[in-house]
């Protein structure tokens, strides 16, 4: 029979993995090319942390902060994510994170601009299994282009490493760049129709 624990001050489930796992999916929902992660010790390391579930607990890949205890993820979605769940795995030692703060639909963002108020923060527990999830408000997360990662702290160590970042939610196709083009050739469009319509008046009143 299955069962569930109930922890307050947790707020994690203990469900069936297969089904958590197959939640758990948006990772290959992630613009990896444009993917970014600043303060990073090795160069590329960040995109690794976005992984399977099943990968969850691989210990070959993995970042780690270079110059102190802070690291910033801009990750570009392919379309529209209503977030609904987010897991932050390390290994238990002071270098876990200890704090998350998320930022929505704003690219690019550097260690200049963690200075504004974030969407949401989370005070975040030592997790080496990858089963504590955090919520994200979804009334705030329900239409996420982009989405930006500040860990500002850990637990006392120097630098801080993170060997799996998942992602649960619902992923939709974005218009973005059909917009785009169609505001684009808007004008030009109006234009050469109205010159059209002119000319044939014209003609119809000679």
């Amino acid at each position: 029979m299955p069962h569930s624990h109930c922890h307050g001050e947790h707020d994690h489930d203990h469900g069936n993995p297969a089904e958590l796992g197959f939640q758990y999916n948006l990772y290959a929902k992630i613009d990896k090319d444009n993917l970014e992660c600043l303060n990073e010790t090795v160069d590329g390391s960040g995109k690794t942390v976005f992984k399977p579930w099943e990968n969850r607990l691989d210990r070959t890949e993995f970042v780690e902060s270079d110059a102190d205890e802070e690291l910033l993820f801009n990750i570009p979605f392919t379309g529209n994510v209503k977030l609904k769940g987010i897991i932050i795995s390390s290994e238990d030692t002071n270098a876990h994170p200890s704090k998350l703060r998320l930022y929505k639909n704003k690219p690019n963002m550097t260690f200049d601009d963690v200075t504004m108020e974030p969407d949401q923060v989370f005070e975040l527990q030592k997790d080496s299994e990858g089963i504590l999830e955090y919520a994200p408000k979804i009334v705030i997360f329900s239409s996420v282009s982009h989405l930006t990662m500040h860990f500002p702290s850990n637990f006392g160590a120097d630098n801080t490493k993170i060997f799996y970042i998942g992602l649960k939610g619902e992923w939709t196709p974005g218009h973005k760049h059909g917009v785009t083009i169609c505001t684009y050739e808007a004008r030009p469009n109006l234009d050469d129709h109205k010159l059209k319509h002119l000319d044939s008046v014209s003609r119809h009143i000679e």
